[in-house]
């Protein structure tokens, strides 16, 4: 019985959402990029590799001071390499998105019919047939704008406008050295107040088990998956990842 009251606040915020002024709104605002990609991508790399450093040294048996020295480096110079590959990749999407348009552009001017044709066959594809899609056709290729963004969705498979590099790249760092700085929180800890933690590479894996669980289930919340399944993902993958640096640290101990 406690289902159904949440069942109807969820179909009224639905309808509610889908009222001709609420989508007019809504499309009125444009399209807002999503940069979940580039902080789950960040806070997970970012968790990984400086738990790598922490259970590479440690099982190595060095001392902490190694640890925090390694792991502070990792963050800050791996985590603006990430972030600037983040930003030249997404550059360069923007790059070949214009290029694309201005190609196109120039095709429509030199072949209008070529251009034209393809139109037809895109939407014939869909099933559209005789008048619908001639008037399709004609609908589309009226706007020289429509026209090559079409070509550019249908054709091309890219979207239309794509996210900032800026933004992309500062999401990047940021999840990348907050998150990571989860494995070596306690090394800092035990540095500054000396004795109060006994066994730091034992708190430090289950803080940064921790955090790939969290941020596992933080995403689920944006891709519709169960937060538990999504959360045990990615601490396998975190996990396999740890357990591999730790034994070549061991592996490597005597040299």
């Amino acid at each position: 019985m406690k289902k159904d009251p949440e069942k109807k606040d969820s179909l009224s915020r639905l309808r509610a959402m889908h009222t001709s002024a609420a989508i007019q709104e809504r499309l009125e605002q444009g399209l807002k990029h999503s940069y979940l990609r580039d902080f789950v991508y960040g806070a997970v790399d970012g968790t990984v590799t400086t738990f790598a450093v922490v259970a590479g040294v440690a099982g190595a048996q060095l001392s902490s001071t190694i640890i925090i020295i390694l792991g502070a480096a990792n963050l800050i110079a791996d985590g603006f390499s990430m972030a600037v590959s983040n930003f030249l990749a997404t550059r360069a999407e923007h790059e070949l998105r214009q290029k694309t348009r201005a190609e196109e552009e120039k095709h429509i001017q030199t072949v209008p019919e070529g251009e034209r044709e393809e139109i037809r066959q895109i939407f014939s594809a869909k099933g559209f047939k005789g008048e619908d899609l001639e008037k399709i056709v004609q609908v589309i290729t009226s706007d020289v704008k429509l026209w090559v963004d079409t070509m550019i969705q249908e054709e091309f498979g890219m979207a239309i406008e794509g996210s900032s590099p800026v933004r992309a790249a500062l999401t990047t760092f940021t999840a990348f050295v907050v998150i990571g700085f989860v494995p070596l929180f306690v090394f800092v800890f035990e540095k500054l107040f000396p004795g109060s933690i006994q066994n730091t590479f034992l708190v430090s894996s289950a803080m940064t088990g921790a955090a790939f669980f969290v941020v596992g289930a933080a995403k689920s919340r944006f891709v519709g998956r169960p937060w538990f399944m999504s959360g045990v993902e990615t601490l396998f993958v975190g996990g396999c990842a740890a357990a591999l640096a730790y034994g070549i640290g061991i592996f490597l101990r005597g040299i």
